[in-house]
């Protein structure tokens, strides 16, 4: 089972160690922020101003029978809602510009320190869950960005703004109005615990579902070859009628929350009706400044709704920037040394003396590992699957961190190498390739700036021009994701290709025929004779009959070298790799009968 307790977690609605964080990705655009923040006053400014040239055109011009004077009133109101809607206009599109930069920055930044984490820590973290972090989580922010950062102080300067307006018109009706704040601020306190609660548990239940969809859709084939659709089926609507239940409650709390403030508008409203209507009848106050406050009444509720929605808004954004930060302040395990030594070319001299490596703890799946291989030496690695053979590979690329010993490429320890020239020139073919989504020439060139010419030498000598040149629109010819349009076999062929390509000093195979055709594999074996001429190999293989020409076979049995020397040594010593060799022929042989 997942671990969801991270999309779970809310923590406070506001945290000032957060938002300063979230700031720092507005300072770039802070001219568009300044700029929208001081739009926004106007912006509340011009609301106000309606209201009381109501009061003026009324008393004024109304009362008094002045055609003229509301004339020009009226051009006036009319003037001022034209600016406010540019207004508005520019700072919705200011605020929606830095919000889509800002989070176009915040993607760039989580993309670049994934690539920058070991193997390691993706064995730890769910796909699924970054992909979380990329999108989800950043979408929240950019209603931040967008819609909440600004926005919060222009409700904030409205309300502000209808209060004083209010009280300098007249204090009497102003404290009529806000007789009902109480029964508003009950309800927002009671809205606001119900939706918090709501809303940890629909984030909740969206990552089980989403967690749900990842697994089941890519293991679509078992489900279907086992014919488990319909219970399939059933757990997802158990968990999606959970999810929909969920939202529906959050919707009853919207739906009961905004009838609520109008109705306390309302009865507002008709407190300032009765008491001003009453005193406009007593001539204490014009008709005039009765209109102008039932105007600014409803105005007033107008941003505490908006500050409720808010609410959500940053509490939301809150909990998504606690997990984004989380997983950009998770230092990587392995760090390219600053100074690293950059190599230009390869001789292909790899040792290993006395290396421990565990993948948890001390757990050690690599225990006092010692060798040596020349540079141009073809050296193999067998042994039972555990016994650590691939480990020995991603110690060598770097991909993990080994806690004793030392590996040395060319005389200089791994470690103050700088990894990407050290890569550069290793070529590695595993037994799963991965085919990216794109044409054949992109796959094999991984967006390295290649001349074609380059491609189809490189695939030409590993033989898989010849399945290539088939194809409609050969090396331009559409590769599904994953590699879903082509065989296995013809898989291996442009992993090896792409190797090829970039024409490494040394070449490390890692299994990389036990998933092909015979007729595959003669081709492979072909290509490899090719490919390991002049280059140091490592070759990791199931297939005991691939291996009899290289010049050395290590032996490997729980972690440990027990066996060194080539084939037919190693078959005189009738030991570990003699008890492979006779129990893999007689299965071929089983298989040939």
């Amino acid at each position: 089972m997942q671990n969801y307790h991270e999309e779970e977690i809310l923590g406070k609605a506001y945290d000032a160690r957060l938002m300063k964080r979230l700031i720092k990705y507005l300072y770039p655009y802070k001219k568009y922020v300044i700029t929208s923040f001081i739009l926004l006053i106007i912006i509340s400014g011009l609301k106000l101003v309606g209201p009381y040239l109501v009061k003026i055109a009324i008393d004024d011009y109304i009362m008094a029978k002045d055609y003229d004077g509301l004339v020009m009133i009226a051009i006036l109101f009319f003037a001022m809602l034209v600016l406010q809607f540019v207004v508005r206009y520019a700072q919705t599109y200011m605020m929606q510009l830095t919000g889509q930069m800002a989070n176009y920055k915040m993607r760039m930044e989580i993309f670049s320190h994934l690539q920058k984490q070991p193997l390691g820590f993706f064995d730890r973290n769910p796909v699924g869950r970054l992909m979380t972090r990329m999108t989800n989580d950043v979408q929240v922010l950019n209603e931040l960005f967008a819609t909440g950062v600004v926005t919060i102080f222009g409700d904030v300067f409205t309300l502000i703004g209808i209060v004083i307006a209010m009280f300098s018109i007249d204090w009497r009706l102003a404290l009529v109005t806000f007789v009902s704040l109480p029964l508003l601020a009950i309800a927002t306190a009671i809205f606001r615990k119900k939706v918090r609660e709501s809303y940890r548990i629909v984030r909740l239940r969206i990552a089980k579902v989403n967690a749900f969809l990842q697994e089941h859709i890519t293991g679509m084939k078992i489900i279907q070859l086992f014919t488990r659709e319909k219970e399939i089926f059933d757990k997802f609507n158990e968990n999606n009628k959970l999810l929909r239940d969920i939202h529906i409650k959050s919707v009853f709390y919207y739906a009961v929350f905004f009838p609520t403030v109008e109705l306390i508008g309302a009865i507002s409203l008709a407190l300032i009706i009765y008491y001003g209507g009453s005193r406009v009848l007593a001539g204490t106050i014009s008709f005039g400044v009765l209109v102008a406050f039932i105007q600014y009444a409803e105005m007033f509720y107008a941003p505490i709704r908006n500050l409720s929605e808010k609410y959500n808004i940053l509490q939301a954004a809150m909990a998504s920037s606690e997990r984004i930060f989380k997983l950009l302040d998770t230092e990587p395990r392995i760090i390219n040394p600053p100074d690293g030594i950059k190599l230009d070319k390869l001789k292909g001299e790899i040792e290993f003396k006395n290396v421990w490596f565990a993948y948890e703890d001390e757990n050690y799946v690599l225990k006092d590992i010692s060798f040596k291989v020349a540079p141009g030496e073809k050296v193999a690695f067998v042994g039972a699957t555990g016994a650590g053979k691939t480990s020995i590979i991603n110690l060598l690329f770097r991909f993990y961190e080994f806690q004793k010993g030392e590996i040395l490429i060319d005389g200089h320890d791994i470690r103050r190498l700088d990894m990407h020239s050290l890569r550069r020139q290793l070529g590695l073919v595993l037994q799963d390739v991965f085919i990216f989504s794109g044409n054949v020439a992109d796959n094999i060139s991984l967006g390295e700036k290649m001349d074609i010419a380059e491609i189809r030498k490189a695939s030409r000598r590993v033989n898989a021009d010849k399945f290539i040149e088939k194809m409609e629109n050969d090396y331009e010819a559409d590769l599904q994701e994953g590699g879903a349009n082509i065989s296995i076999g013809q898989k291996q062929l442009l992993s090896f290709a792409r190797a090829l390509a970039f024409n490494p000093s040394v070449l490390v195979l890692d299994e990389a025929t036990s998933s092909v055709d015979t007729e595959t594999e003669m081709l492979i074996q072909d290509a490899l004779k090719k490919m390991l001429e002049g280059r140091t190999s490592l070759i990791i293989a199931h297939r005991l009959s691939t291996i009899r020409d290289v010049d050395r076979i290590i032996v490997m049995h729980h972690g440990e070298i027990r066996e060194v020397g080539n084939h037919d040594q190693l078959m005189k010593k009738k030991g570990i790799y003699y008890r492979l060799y006779q129990l893999q022929f007689k299965k071929e042989e089983a298989k040939v009968g």
